[in-house]
């Protein structure tokens, strides 16, 4: 949600700039692993160590690597299965990086709930990754949901941000938002799965499902029971 407005905002700056390094001959991969290298070595080396303002910004800068990378891809015209996979694999690590630091920094100050939040909101965010690209790979869809990589970052880095200034509970906030909002993620993950797969044995049987509207009837008559 928030990612496809935020690469449509960056679009006109980053492209440009894109099309730059292209001609001069940098390869997106080297973007790629240069991003996701210093995002996850400012994350565990500012956040345990209680720089979490420095770390919100150091961080998110490198992440924004991301988005050039992609437009790197484009601007050379070339589709290259590995840099889909590599650019996936960093962003992985770094969101892990993030929410490791920030459950290393809450044991450190003596703040337990807030380490487990952490905990949850980097298991669960890994998980909405692996089932979208299970599903993928089993050729069905679990696009979408309320939290993706995005609002991850943003929440997060947001939180360690404000409470680097002094903004009392901002991480705390910030923490329990993404648990349950990525809890709610996987649920309606699984469910895009679910139903996937149900359009895919339907069409692949013949059954149809019944139409949503109840006053128009099934194309091949009412479904089973």
């Amino acid at each position: 949600m928030i990612n496809e407005w935020a690469r449509a905002a960056m679009k006109g700056g980053v492209e440009p700039t894109a099309s730059w390094l292209v001609r001069r001959g940098v390869h997106p991969d080297v973007v790629t692993i240069f991003g996701t290298v210093a995002s996850t070595a400012s994350a565990l080396w500012l956040i345990p160590t209680g720089h979490l303002f420095a770390a919100s910004l150091v961080v998110w800068a490198f992440a924004m690597l991301d988005v050039l990378d992609g437009a790197m891809a484009r601007a050379r015209g070339v589709a290259s299965p590995f840099g889909g996979v590599l650019d996936s694999v960093g962003d992985r690590l770094v969101d892990g990086a993030v929410f490791a630091g920030i459950t290393w920094w809450a044991f450190s100050v003596d703040r337990p709930l807030l380490a487990g939040l952490a905990l949850a909101c980097l298991i669960t965010g890994q998980l909405i990754s692996y089932i979208k690209a299970r599903a993928e790979a089993a050729g069905l869809r679990a696009d979408g949901g309320l939290v993706e990589r995005a609002e991850r970052l943003i929440l997060g880095l947001a939180g360690c941000g404000l409470t680097g200034l002094g903004v009392p509970y901002a991480l705390d906030v910030a923490l329990w938002l993404l648990a349950v909002g990525s809890v709610i993620t996987v649920g309606q993950r699984v469910l895009a799965v679910w139903r996937s797969a149900r359009d895919q044995y339907g069409a692949a049987t013949g059954h149809t499902q019944p139409s949503d509207h109840s006053d128009e009837p099934a194309p091949n008559g009412p479904g089973p029971a």
